[in-house]
């Protein structure tokens, strides 16, 4: 087996030679050169054509996001950051995230051989799963080619005739199936208040010839005019809740789904995203620049409220239990890790099992692993009928959504651009 090619990228000769090590312990992959900053490192990838790269956050010159965005937009390939624990490193790691990176590790203490161990453990399980995922979305991609040829083909041999593939035929009875929310799309769009509302920030708040509802918006950052417009921190009752699981990709995704989201969006948005302790702070500070939903970092015994998204801090799980007034709060623990994970999906989605007075609404997008797929099965057999699940051809990793449609337990396979205007259309 011919082994990936692999380029390390950091400022530090030191750091330089400790990732070289511990990538190469795996014969998978070779470490075919390395770069010193960010600039040397996108003419090299022009050059040599890596299979993969890790990328310091913090260098001179040309820092790892800068680095990033070039190398997205010229030779797109998957890309680890190596992220510190300072605050401007971690919103710098988030927004590499956001702009296209496969996942970060944190850089490992130099003095600490136990802690470079488990770093080097964490970057190989992240490589392969780069390049799994590589691979299963070129399969992916020639597939869909070879359906298409096939649609081609057909309609030349039998002009007039609509041929349709046996999968087409498959996916078409799926849809027939789905739950009469998704089949009603038309009257649920008619819906003012489940439309998306976009504002530019040039745009005042209350435009004098249109209601809010029928304004195109656009949340590039945060607006607080619209927020002045739409105050979603006065107390609501809801009927409805969200609750969203990711990994590998998540960061992403949520921002995708996260803006898209109405103003005034009638339910609480609970979310688990695998990620370690402080940078979820950051994380939810950054979707809050982009969404009309007010996101937090969640915090023990937080009340829930509709307009607003929480974020389980890392290294905690995450439950949303009733309280004896009645009200919807969240509990905080440092119990042992699910699946491997703290936040853990799975504990998240067993929370909302006794909760039958609220309508459930289970979300599993991006992720290596299973994580939330088992208690999602359980939610949808106890009759929680609105479960989603992105669809391969969006996810960075086909991993927890996989696992759940395995389990025939998902009512809503979604490409990612196409889950905030499901889910708006499922809480009604």
């Amino acid at each position: 087996m011919i082994p990936y090619k692999v380029l390390v990228v950091d400022d530090s000769a030191f750091m330089r030679k400790i990732f070289s090590d511990l990538i190469e312990k795996d014969p998978a992959f070779q470490v075919m050169d390395t770069a010193e900053n960010g600039r040397e490192a996108v003419e090299k990838i022009a050059r040599l054509k890596p299979d993969v790269v890790t990328m310091d956050v913090e260098m001179p010159e040309m820092n790892g996001l800068e680095a990033l965005k070039q190398i997205m937009a010229a030779n797109p390939l998957p890309v680890i950051m190596l992220s510190g624990i300072n605050e401007e490193g971690m919103k710098e790691t988030i927004m590499a995230l956001e702009s296209g990176a496969f996942d970060f590790i944190r850089k490992p203490s130099a003095t600490f051989s136990q802690h470079i161990d488990q770093v080097g453990d964490t970057l190989l399980e992240q490589l392969k799963a780069a390049m799994s995922a590589r691979e299963r979305r070129a399969a992916f991609r020639a597939e869909e080619e070879k359906r298409r040829r096939h649609k081609a083909d057909a309609m030349q041999t039998f002009p007039g005739r609509a041929v349709i593939p046996k999968s087409d035929k498959v996916e078409q009875e799926s849809l027939k199936r789905q739950t009469p929310i998704l089949r009603k799309t038309e009257a649920a769009l008619a819906r003012p208040e489940l439309r998306n509302i976009e504002v530019k920030k040039s745009k005042p708040a209350s435009p004098p010839t249109e209601s809010l509802q029928e304004t195109v918006v656009t949340y590039e950052s945060a607006s607080p005019a619209v927020r002045a417009a739409h105050p979603v921190g006065q107390r609501q009752a809801f009927t409805h809740l969200v609750a969203i699981g990711c990994s590998t990709g998540g960061p992403r995704a949520l921002k995708a789904v996260l803006e898209k989201l109405p103003v005034n969006f009638p339910a609480p948005v609970v979310i688990v995203q695998h990620m370690p302790p402080n940078f979820t702070k950051s994380l939810a500070q950054r979707l809050n620049s982009f969404s009309p939903l007010e996101v937090v970092e969640a915090e023990d015994g937080m009340v829930l409220n509709a307009g607003y998204a929480y974020v389980a801090p890392g290294g905690r799980n995450m439950r949303v239990a009733r309280e004896s007034s009645g009200c919807f709060a969240l509990a905080l623990s440092g119990d042992e890790p699910k699946n491997g994970h703290r936040p853990s999906v799975d504990v998240l989605f067993e929370s909302l099992l006794p909760l039958d007075s609220l309508v459930r609404h289970a979300v599993l997008m991006t992720g290596m692993g299973s994580d939330g797929a088992r208690m999602m099965k359980r939610l949808y057999d106890a009759g929680v009928s609105s479960t989603f699940a992105e669809s391969e051809e969006t996810c960075i990793v086909y991993g927890m959504p996989r696992s759940a449609i395995e389990l025939q337990c998902v009512s809503h396979v979604l490409p990612l651009h196409e889950i905030a205007a499901g889910v708006a259309r499922a809480v009604k």
